[in-house]
């Protein structure tokens, strides 16, 4: 059965107005994610740490910070910091 464009328009309405009149209680925030989002959050915090990563050492090597100190800072040698990101 079709509804009328007045029904649709109503219907719209009333979502609308829930939206505008919403007030989250303390338990929306404890609410615990959908494991596909929460994969999806953690692989942007992931891309973001990463981000600023490179963006520190790029810093850091600007600041005559060896190869070496970068690798030690962050637990890997020198050498894998510098292929990772002297080209980037």
């Amino acid at each position: 059965m079709r509804r009328s464009l007045a029904d649709l328009i109503a219907s719209a309405d009333s979502l609308a107005d829930a939206f505008e009149n919403y007030e989250p209680s303390p338990e929306d925030f404890d609410a615990p994610l959908p494991p596909l989002l929460a994969v999806k959050l953690a692989a942007f915090r992931r891309l973001q740490a990463e981000k600023e990563l490179a963006e520190a050492i790029h810093a850091a090597r600007e600041a005559h910070l060896s190869w070496r100190e970068l690798g030690e800072a962050i637990g890997t040698s020198g050498e894998a910091v510098r292929q990772r990101y002297a080209a980037s």
